[in-house]
């Protein structure tokens, strides 16, 4: 049972861009009804320790940090960090994480990007960015504190076991989601693209993954700059096994 403060919001409802896959509806405590998002937080999530999220305006990361150019004596990571620290802010809103959200992903995730020779020979598809970006958005909603402690986790933490069940993936088409989604699409351009569109979610992204089938699949989330990545990966251990097997359930 998720853990809830007295300010959790128990109802969250966001309006998106377009409809999301009716798939999510699998998800205990999710609703899709068009364009309308809801989620029941007391169903949804494992834990919902800390509902307040870091964010910056996507508008100000698209404007001042999106062409923004590593130099000899500042690298892109810095300069991410120095736009939250100028520009970031603590929302409680989450229905504003997701909509964040969205634009992040779908901007990292774009359509222009099939056009690269590399993602058309791993056969990348416009079916599998929709995934990407909805399963993104989903897993914005997920908080990790600057001393590595995982407050807030739900279902789409584990990346390719929920696109499992949401989008009824082989676990070889979920390994592949998974492997794009966590693999910066394999190149350092678009590597360096992830850092700055993250900003706006006010973190970098982490995950949970290690070589090999046996502990693959674990997902992660954005996580503050600065985070303890070793509390994070033991925090992370002690309940991935029991995690993966919920996400599973749910698809049954």
């Amino acid at each position: 049972m998720s853990i809830l403060t007295e300010k959790s919001p128990l109802v969250i409802r966001a309006e998106l861009p377009a409809p999301f896959h009716d798939g999510w509806n699998t998800m205990p405590g999710v609703t899709v009804d068009g364009t309308t998002l809801t989620i029941d937080a007391a169903e949804y999530f494992f834990r919902y320790d800390n509902p307040t999220w870091l964010v910056c305006d996507w508008t100000s990361v698209r404007t001042d940090l999106l062409e923004a150019r590593e130099t000899g004596s500042t690298t892109i990571e810095q300069m991410a960090l120095d736009h939250i620290r100028r520009h970031g802010r603590v929302t409680t809103d989450p229905a504003e994480v997701l909509t964040t959200a969205y634009a992040v992903y779908s901007w990292l995730f774009r359509p222009e990007h099939l056009a690269d020779p590399s993602l058309q020979r791993m056969g990348v598809t416009t079916a599998q960015l929709r995934i990407l970006v909805e399963m993104g958005t989903m897993m914005a909603l997920n908080r990790v504190e600057v001393s590595g402690e995982i407050t807030n986790v739900g279902p789409a933490w584990m990346f390719g076991e929920a696109a499992k069940v949401v989008f009824g993936l082989t676990t070889a088409e979920a390994e592949m989601i998974d492997e794009l989604y966590h693999g910066s699409w394999f190149n350092e351009p678009r590597r360096v693209e992830q850092v700055k569109a993250h900003v706006a979610l006010g973190g970098r992204l982490v995950h949970g993954c290690q070589s090999g089938a046996e502990v693959n699949m674990a997902g992660g989330c954005v996580a503050p700059f600065g985070f303890d990545v070793s509390e994070f990966r033991r925090e992370l251990a002690g309940f991935r096994d029991e995690w993966v097997e919920r996400v599973r359930a749910c698809g049954k």
